[in-house]
């Protein structure tokens, strides 16, 4: 049908990375990254950031695709906390 998009087609999704007021990293994706930081900062929805408040964004990536974002933040929650931070600082 003509006008109708394809799922996917014009997504605008982010890899991110922040750092929690404990020190630890937080990896995530999203498609409005400073509304999502604000989410952390002011919301219990996170779990894992809603004791670690608040969190400051470090990194952030265009992926493209949901599914390239969500793949990317699979392999980068694999990485150590040293190899994350040779990515935020651009080594990687």
């Amino acid at each position: 049908m003509r006008g109708l998009k394809k799922p996917g087609m014009n997504d605008k999704w982010y890899l991110y990375i922040a750092r929690c007021r404990d020190g630890s990293l937080y990896v995530g994706i999203t498609k409005n990254i400073l509304r999502r930081i604000k989410e952390h900062n002011t919301t219990n929805k996170c779990r894992y950031t809603r004791f670690r408040k608040p969190i400051t964004l470090i990194y952030r990536e265009f992926c493209g695709s949901y599914a390239a974002a969500r793949q990317r933040e699979l392999k980068i929650k694999k990485f150590s906390r040293s190899k994350k931070l040779a990515l935020v600082k651009g080594a990687l």
